[in-house]
Parts: C-alpha cells; structure tokens; sequence
C-alpha cells in the first residue's frame, strides 16, 4: 500500500434509489469531514450491500476507513477525526462541550428522532432501492408488534404535533445564539442537521410549519461548507 493510499479516507454511505444519502449518521460525520476540512472518497452501498464489505463486520452505516483503521459508529468516528487530525479545526475542543453534545444526542434520538421515525420510516423504503425494500421491511416490522409499514405510519400526520413541540428546545436556543454550538457550528448542530435532512431526503409529509422559527437555522446549516445539504431534489420540510 502506497502512502497515498494509507492516508485516504473512505467514508461508506447508504444510498437511496436516487442516489441520495440517507442516513442521518452519516451526515454527521459528512459535516464532521467539512468542519475539519478533510478530503474523503465515497462509497455508496444500499442496505443490503452494508453487510458484504470488511467480512460482514458491520450491519450499519456509516463506516470509515483510514489506512488500516475501520470504525463504524458515527460517535466513534467523530473522536477518532479528533484524534487522527488534531491539527485540524476540534469537533470537541474540552470535555465539558464533549458530554454536553452527547447529552444533545441523547435527548434528540428519544424526542425527536424516535418520532420521525414513526412518520418517515414507509417513505424511507418507497426510496430505497427496489432490492433492498423486502430487507429493510422484515427488519423494520420485526420490531413494530405486527404491525406492517402501511398501518403503523396509517395516522402519521397525527404524530407531527408531538414532533414539532419536541423541537421546542431547539427554538428557544436559536432564539439566542445562531448556532446550538453558540456563535459557530459544532457537533450537535451536526446530529441535528442531519436528522432534518434524513427526514427531507425521503419525506413526502412536510415536517414543520410554515412559520415555524427553525426555518433560519436550517436554511444556514444547509448553507455550510459551501451548501452541503443543498440538495434541489430533497422533499419541503415546510408546509
């Protein structure tokens, strides 16, 4: 392996039939690369692609490669950037912002990520690749007490008001600063962002308001690292 090579980095996506990357993990760590301005080649994989690479070892997305280093979860890849790149601009720059943006994730992935998943997750297999849809429908029903995609996301719209007053906390921060990581961007603007663009990937009910004071945020964090989320063929997040 040439030097080169040992220092490039992989970053493995899910893709949709489109094309598009879904995953809100991944966008994470797509944010993550763009804050540390890390150059990375993408590999594209449906859900069933995920399993055959690195001899089955990961069930999920996103992974990274790095030389001789493969990391799967979205947290352990975030410190490893800091650790391999620490001359590059710090995802965490103390212990303190660390714990508070894995609080952040925790409270986002119970309040507002489970929700979404209860209105978004049928329109997440009509846009997978027609291969991966009878996979991505066994695995997700096995945990939906009988329930098919169809009628567990039949009364969706009604869960929309629960999503939107979860999201509260957002909007009283933004109130203050332009950031949730205050006059710039971190790690929790991050796994926020990317959960909106998962829901706009593949949604065809629009999640928020039209009036709703996120709208700013989201359009700046969209703006980021030269439009990174600015996709003409996601679906309106807004009525």
């Amino acid at each position: 392996m040439t030097t080169t090579d040992k220092n490039k980095l992989r970053l493995y996506e899910l893709a949709l039939l489109d094309g598009r990357s879904a995953s809100p993990f991944v966008w994470r760590i797509r944010y993550a690369l763009a804050h540390k301005g890390i150059a990375y080649e993408t590999v594209y994989l449906g859900f069933t692609e995920i399993p055959t690479i690195f001899g089955g070892k990961f069930k999920t997305v996103p992974i990274l490669e790095h030389g001789e280093t493969v990391l799967n979860e979205s947290w352990d890849i975030a410190e490893y950037l800091d650790r391999a790149f620490p001359d590059k601009p710090l995802l965490f720059n103390t212990p303190a912002e660390h714990s508070l943006v894995r609080f952040m994730d925790t409270w986002f992935m119970n309040e507002v990520m489970r929700k979404m998943f209860r209105v978004y997750i049928k329109d997440v297999h009509d846009a997978a690749r027609p291969q991966d849809q009878p996979y991505f429908r066994e695995s997700r029903e096995k945990n939906m007490k009988g329930k098919t995609l169809e009628s567990f996301t039949a009364d969706r719209a009604a869960h929309l008001p629960a999503i939107r007053t979860a999201l509260a906390p957002l909007r009283l921060h933004l109130l203050k600063y332009p950031f949730l990581g205050g006059s710039t961007p971190n790690f929790a603007d991050y796994i926020a962002l990317g959960g909106f663009y998962w829901a706009a990937s593949a949604g065809t009910l629009p999640l928020l308001e039209r009036d709703d004071s996120l709208r700013d945020w989201l359009s700046r964090g969209f703006d980021l690292y030269g439009g990174i989320a600015r996709d003409p063929g996601i679906k309106p997040l807004f009525e």
